[in-house]
């Protein structure tokens, strides 16, 4: 069986997260700039091998000076020092029909942690244009402390300004790449 190179489609997907603000809401938060690519035999993906990269400077909240705060020195990113994150699959598994688990490693500043993701795969068909497409949904959760994002200020009623948990919520679509 031949190898199949994916490439994510930016146009037909969003990487998102979600993280606690002064303990009583969510703000929503995506990547604008990113690359993912997917190596697999034939079109099993259980045999995929993924790599993905976003750009720090990239985030957006929908509120500038929030933004521009995460990308500081002093913020969570540290874009300057740390431009990208990264992601490497170390194994891809098939629950039942729909369902996966994905495995990898996962480098936010300079961290690299083991992550488990649940990943809905929603199958993959031939587009109007002749080009075969995959489609995921992808969840998780993580510490955002134990990749050394460690800024906080405290409200007066107890908790953080910002939560520790950064839920990720992930929608994509790869497209099959020529030979």
């Amino acid at each position: 069986m031949s190898k199949i190179k994916w490439t994510g489609d930016p146009v037909h997907s969003q990487i998102q997260f979600t993280v606690r603000h002064m303990v009583i809401s969510k703000i929503r938060g995506e990547f604008e700039q990113w690359e993912a690519f997917a190596e697999t035999e034939g079109e099993n993906m259980e045999t995929a091998e993924i790599t993905f990269q976003a750009t720090t400077a990239s985030v957006n909240t929908g509120s500038e000076a929030r933004d521009n705060d995460l990308r500081s020195d002093k913020g969570l990113f540290q874009s300057e020092k740390f431009p990208y994150l990264h992601f490497k699959s170390t194994s891809f598994a098939k629950k039942d029909e729909e369902n996966y688990v994905l495995k990898g490693d996962l480098t936010i500043r300079d961290v690299t942690r083991p992550i488990e993701l649940a990943v809905a795969h929603g199958g993959i068909i031939t587009d109007p244009y002749g080009m075969r497409r995959a489609g995921f949904s992808v969840t998780g959760k993580l510490n955002r402390k134990d990749y050394g994002m460690t800024y906080n200020q405290l409200i007066e009623t107890g908790g953080a300004v910002v939560g520790e948990t950064i839920n990720i919520d992930i929608h994509i679509e790869f497209t099959k790449q020529p030979e």
